[in-house]
């Protein structure tokens, strides 16, 4: 999946670094691929998404980091009015590899 994230590519090199790509991942968590990642439920909420940063290196060419995504995710039933399923959310977590362009901050997004 890619991703575009500038103010990431901006940042590398200085201490905010973490806390920028942070902020960038979880304002496009829709762009994510979370729902590839649940083990508990089957569709992903979108109620609470937190990234946090684990491992980052660069070569000339890429940013690659390692982040941690806390999210969500719901057990779906058929919605049908006397369906017995909760839909109370579950906790989830995966790991996320993400690849930064150093030329256009164009971001491939993987699971780990």
């Amino acid at each position: 999946m890619s991703i575009h994230l500038p103010a990431a590519l901006a940042a590398w090199g200085s201490p905010a670094f973490d806390a920028v790509l942070q902020r960038e991942l979880e304002a496009q968590a829709g762009q994510l691929p979370l729902q590839q990642a649940l083990s508990g439920s089957s569709a992903v909420s979108g109620d609470r998404i937190e990234v946090m940063a684990i491992a980052h290196d660069a070569d000339a060419g890429n940013i690659r980091a390692r982040v941690g995504v806390f999210f969500s995710g719901i057990v779906a039933g058929c919605s049908c009015a006397d369906d017995p399923t909760p839909v109370e959310a579950q906790n989830e977590y995966c790991e996320l590899l993400v690849e930064i362009d150093r030329r256009t901050a164009a971001a491939e997004v993987r699971i780990a």
